[in-house]
């Protein structure tokens, strides 16, 4: 019953992502969007969209590995997914916000 809570997490970090990589950036926090030009506004939500999609489809795969396998080791896969999907988001970030805030 956790897992599915979790899976719906992931699910709705992959809506953001997907959202994001269109180009509606209205669901970043207003400070970590206050410094992107509006023509780089597409760029930037690319950017931290598929980071966002990265955490959500890591979540949602490692889940649902571990509820068929019952093996903890696929959690790494959440890890994996969360590093490489916040090198997105701080790439977006620091490229098109010059810096975190």
């Amino acid at each position: 019953m956790e897992n599915t809570f979790v899976i719906l997490v992931g699910i709705l970090l992959c809506i953001l992502g997907i959202t994001n990589i269109k180009g509606n950036i209205s669901s970043i926090h207003w400070y970590n969007r206050t410094k992107v030009k509006p023509e780089d506004v597409k760029k930037y939500g690319k950017a931290v969209g598929t980071g966002t999609l990265v955490i959500g489809i890591s979540i949602i795969i490692s889940n649902v590995l571990y509820m068929i396998f019952d093996n903890e080791i696929f959690m790494s896969i959440t890890l994996a997914g969360v590093v490489i999907g916040l090198i997105f988001i701080l790439y977006g970030q620091f490229k098109y916000n010059k810096g975190i805030f």
